[in-house]
Order: structure tokens, then C-alpha cells, then sequence
């Protein structure tokens, strides 16, 4: 066998599993394995102005493609722990990258060694396995067990420690004859799916709940074909979002607390059957088990085992990988049709398009005030950006605000993350989705302090290339934050805007504090300011051609008005619509429910 050091083996596993990008910021604990990857010259590298921003580029590049698991790369201490973030990101939404970091070396580890912590055990909780390896010898084998364990059940992100002694040591290693191990996904049975059939069956007013799991287990097309057969309406979760196209006719639209439609709480409301795919029932989605469930009966369906009844107990559960449960779901539900024996839901689904496509049912967003009000922005954006578009957003009211207006048709057209929310994701996630793909169409979304929390990962974007458009909606204040504070009544700390001595007195950012455009410029980048709704189109036609020009992110910055109030609430039959709803269709114009009457 050929004789190598454990840190060269590393590299040609991660290779012949398929990893061609790395993200990451090299140390002196980590300098070994950089030396391999730099010998061996397979696997890309992005280097990352944070080691935070570097795990969150690792997940955007493995939500932006089917497959893909990204990897991010630190040295030894602090490195480790700001990757933390990350990892607890990607744990929440079953999420797989491969997180890797340097550490001092095994004879010092008692030794409270420069930038020597424990950091297997500070990620365990957030991984699906964190480890240190103390044996060269192992090292090949705890990266064929890392990605063996990342794509297996219910997927999820790990972290592998590495001594710099163990990367250095030599071992005997034969790369040519190393094979990947056998995923394992649970699967339904036949007769699980006919009984969830037979169930359905019984059902009036059923509709199908498509979570991300869906998206992980890349069978959207699946879903679709299973809606149309059994002619029920899919609600998605956020996670889900982009599993049907918002424009099919079995859309019922998003239920929820906060990233809901009135007409997807309403078909929620009205319904007496659900069955869950790949979902988890989230709080931001049920609010209350109490109402949530009360008058409706439930299958869930999920690739873990301990979800099911997690949250509340359905009426009956499947553990299943979300494709193989809809290939067979579509398989017996096909036979049931040619037999005659499907119920018809015609009626049930006519009534839930009429609630989607009726103006009753939609939040006005054709205000004409300026400061401008978010929901003018996200019409504009509408009218902008096509089908094609891919949207990166996180946390806050500019992506509550967003799931509520804007559209999303394909797959990982929405990408986002649910659970942790952190701030400061959505630039390094969105230049992970650029680096997955260099042709696709990439609009981030972020509020003020979003954007602020890893502004510097822009220099990232200047200096590899890596294009895409940043609507930053500004309002200079934590606007998630202030909206939640109104409960307690206050208006506490969360005030972003002061006079800016370098901000002309006449000019309309004046009291907005940081200067956005001075910092991008600052950082590599381009920029624009736009203050009305007519300078927003022009604003995006100068975007691109800036993109086509210098291969740089560009972001369009949008000055709102100070407090705005997005439509929210505590359960999904008590939602507080701050705004005026739309009297008639000229008040949604890019609602998909009103070309949806066109």
C-alpha cells in the first residue's frame, strides 16, 4: 500500500466523496491539511474573512444542489468555536457539512496548549457526530464514517478534529481501492402507504404538508406528481417552500405564525386530514398544537424516528425518507386511480384555489408612500425578478415579509435557514450558493442588522469572483425585535440610526446611521441607494450590468420607512394585520392569486 501522511489521506477521501470546495481560513494547528490540499491541488478553496462566515458558505453550497455537502476548514481554538454557529444551523434544518479544524498536538491536549480546547465535546451537541482523532491510522476511516453518517437518516453536519501530529504522521493507505459506504435511509412499506392511503380515504377536506425533508430528499417532483393524483392541495413549511410551484393550481399557500399567507392559515382552518412529509411541525408553522390540531386528524411522515409524536401525536406514523415514501405513495395511489377507487377531491381543491385566487385573502402591497413600506419593495422585486430567481434570506421582518409576498417556483429557489436563524448568514450562505453554481440567478435579502452582522464577507465576493445581488431593507432598526417589544410596551435598544457625521445633512440617509454604500464600496464591491419605488427597476438594471462587468456582489440598498409592522400573531387563527388589507386586485398586482385570474 502506498505510504502517505493521515492529512493527505483526508484529502483524497473527502475527493473520492465528492467534495471539490472547500471554504475556510488556514492556522497554524490546520497548516498540514492545507499543505495536502495544496499538493494535491482537487479541491478548491474560498478563503473566508471569519470562520463563522466559512461554515455558513459550506451551507449554502450544500442547500443550493441535490448532493452536494459542504466543507468548511479552521484551525485550532476560537476557529473551532465560531464555527459553532454553523454547525447548530445546519443541525436544525438536517443540513450536512463537514466541519473541520486543526487542534495542538495529542501531548500537549492536558497541557492547556496555546488555542488548545476541547472542541469535540463543545460540538457534540450540535452534530450529528464531533470527534478528535487520536490515531493517525484512523483518520481515513473517521472521513469514510463522516460522510457515511452526514447522507445516513435524517442528514446533519460533522466535525472532525485533527492533532497536528496525527495530519503529520505517515500511514499506509490505498486510495484506489477506498469505496464510500452504503447510505442508509429508512424506507415505507407497501403496506405502511396503503394504510396512510386507506386513512386518506376517510379524510373530506385533506391536504398534504411538505417540509424540507422534501427538498433534502430531492423529491419535489414526486410531491407534485402525488397532489395531482390524489387532487390534494399542498400547504409547504417554510423549509419546503419551492416543493410546488406557488402558481400550481394546488398550491393552498404557507400557514404559520409569521411566513404565512391568510389563504394558507385559512385552507389549514378549514381542513379535517393532514399528512406531514418531512416536516417537523415547527412552532413557527402550528403555533399551538391545541388549534393547530383541534377538528383535523394527522399522518406524519419523516426520515427520524424520534419526530414522529414529537411535537403532538399523529394519528399514525411512518419513519421514511421522504422520497422513498412518495415514489411509493405516487406507486399505489396510481393503482388505486386506474382502479377507480381514489376518492374525488375536485371540490375540495376548486374551494381552496377559489380562497387563494380571492382578493378577501391578500395583504396590500401597492403603497405609494415614501420613505417606501416593505411591501412596495417586495412588489417591485416581484415584477423584477423572474421564475428562475433563487432567494437567500434569514432571519427578521425583511424575511417574514419576504415568505409573505414574494414567489418561489423550483426547489432550492428559497433557501434559508429555519430553526436557528442566525444573523449575519445570508452573505456568506449566498456566496456558498454562488459557488455551487456559478449560472443561476442569486437574490439575497436581508434587513440592516442582518447585513451588518458579516458585512466583510463581501471582500470574499470582490476577491473570487462570486456575483450576486444584496437587497438590503433598511430601516435602521432591529424591526423583528421592536415589533416583539410592543407586547412589553417599549422601544428598547434596538434603535440602529444616529446622525452620521459623514452623511450630508439634505441627504435622505441621514439618521440612518452606518453608510452601507461607503462600506461596500470599502470592501470591493458595488453599490446603489435607492429611496422610491420608480428608482428600483433602474436600480436592479444597473445591479446587472455591474455583475456582467466586474464579477462582484452588488447590493441595492432600499431606505424604508422607520417602523413598519409585518402581519403576525400567536396562533394561526389569531393573526394581526398591521397594514390595510387589499380592497381589489390593484392593490396585490404581483400577488400570484391575481394572475393567477388573469
Amino acid at each position: 500500500m502506498a505510504k502517505m501522511k493521515a492529512a493527505m489521506a483526508a484529502v483524497l477521501v473527502m475527493e473520492k466523496e465528492g467534495v471539490m470546495q472547500a471554504f475556510g481560513v488556514p492556522g497554524a494547528a490546520i497548516n498540514p491539511l492545507y499543505a495536502a490540499m495544496r499538493e494535491h491541488g482537487g479541491i478548491g478553496h474560498i478563503l473566508a474573512r471569519h470562520v463563522e462566515g466559512a461554515s455558513h458558505m459550506a451551507e449554502g453550497y450544500t442547500r443550493a444542489r441535490a448532493g452536494n455537502i459542504g466543507v468548511c476548514i479552521g484551525t485550532s481554538g476560537p476557529a473551532g468555536t465560531d464555527m459553532i454557529t454553523g454547525l447548530y444551523s445546519a443541525q436544525a434544518d438536517s443540513i450536512p457539512i463537514l466541519c473541520i479544524t486543526g487542534q495542538a498536538p495529542r501531548a500537549r491536549l492536558h497541557k492547556e496548549d496555546f488555542q488548545a480546547v476541547d472542541i469535540a465535546s463543545i460540538a457534540k451537541p450540535v452534530t450529528k457526530w464531533a470527534t478528535t482523532v487520536m490515531e493517525p491510522a484512523q483518520v481515513p476511516r473517521a472521513f469514510q464514517q463522516a460522510f457515511h453518517l452526514m447522507r445516513s437518516g435524517r442528514p446533519g453536519p460533522v466535525l472532525i478534529d485533527l492533532p497536528f501530529d496525527v495530519q503529520q504522521a505517515e500511514i499506509e493507505f490505498d486510495i484506489e481501492t477506498y469505496e464510500p459506504l452504503p447510505v442508509y435511509k429508512p424506507a415505507a412499506s407497501r403496506k405502511q402507504v396503503e394504510r396512510a392511503l386507506d386513512l386518506l380515504a376517510t379524510a373530506e377536506r385533506p391536504l398534504i404538508v411538505a417540509g424540507g425533508g422534501i427538498i433534502n430528499a430531492d423529491a419535489a417532483n414526486l410531491l407534485v406528481e402525488f397532489a395531482e393524483l390524489t387532487g390534494m392541495p399542498v400547504i409547504p413549511t417554510l423549509m419546503g417552500w419551492g416543493s410546488i410551484p406557488d402558481d400550481h393550481p394546488l398550491m393552498a399557500g404557507m400557514c404559520g405564525l409569521q411566513t404565512s399567507h391568510r389563504y394558507g392559515n385559512a385552507t389549514m382552518l378549514a381542513s379535517d386530514f393532514v399528512i406531514g412529509i418531512g416536516n417537523r411541525w415547527a412552532n413557527r408553522h402550528t403555533g399551538s398544537p391545541e388549534v393547530y390540531c383541534k377538528g383535523r386528524r394527522f399522518i406524519h411522515i419523516d426520515i427520524e424516528p424520534t419526530q414522529i409524536g414529537r411535537v403532538f401525536a399523529p394519528d399514525y406514523g411512518i419513519v421514511s425518507d421522504a422520497k422513498a415514501a412518495l415514489a411509493l405513495l405516487v406507486e399505489v395511489a396510481r393503482e388505486r386511480r386506474a382502479a377507480g377507487t381514489l376518492p374525488d377531491r375536485s371540490a375540495w381543491s376548486a374551494a381552496c384555489l377559489a380562497r387563494k385566487g380571492s382578493v378577501e385573502y391578500l395583504r396590500k402591497t401597492h403603497f405609494d408612500s415614501v420613505p417606501m413600506k416593505p411591501q412596495r419593495v417586495y412588489q417591485c422585486m416581484n415584477r423584477a425578478f423572474g421564475r428562475d430567481t433563487t432567494y437567500v434570506s434569514t432571519i427578521g421582518l425583511s424575511q417574514i415579509a419576504g415568505a409573505q409576498f414574494l414567489h418561489v417556483y423550483h426547489p432550492r429557489h428559497w433557501i434559508n435557514c429555519g430553526q436557528a436563524g442566525p444573523l449575519g448568514w445570508t452573505v456568506p450562505a449566498a456566496l456558498g450558493v454562488r459557488a455551487a453554481d456559478p449560472t443561476r440567478r442569486i437574490v439575497a435579502l436581508s434587513g440592516d442588522y442582518d447585513f451588518q452582522f458579516m458585512i466583510e464577507e463581501l471582500a470574499v465576493g470582490a476577491q473570487f469572483k462570486l456575483p450576486y445581488i444584496h437587497m438590503v431593507v433598511n430601516n435602521s432598526y432591529l424591526g423583528l425585535i421592536r415589533q416583539s417589544q410592543r407586547g412589553f410596551n417599549m422601544d428598547h435598544c434596538v434603535q440602529l440610526g444616529f446622525d452620521n457625521i459623514n452623511t450630508a445633512a439634505d441627504e435622505p440617509a441621514m439618521g440612518y446611521g452606518v453608510d452601507h454604500i461607503k462600506v461596500v464600496e470599502g470592501l470591493g464591491c458595488k453599490a446603489i441607494r435607492v429611496h422610491r419605488q420608480e428608482e428600483l427597476a433602474p436600480a436592479i438594471a444597473q445591479a446587472d450590468a455591474w455583475m456582467a462587468e466586474h464579477r462582484v456582489p452588488v447590493v441595492i440598498e432600499v431606505l424604508l420607512e422607520r417602523v413598519t409592522n409585518i402581519a403576525m400573531g400567536t396562533e394561526i387563527d389569531n393573526i394581526i394585520e398591521f397594514e390595510p388589507l387589499a380592497a381589489e386586485r390593484a392593490d396585490a398586482p404581483t400577488a400570484v392569486a391575481v394572475s393567477m385570474l388573469d
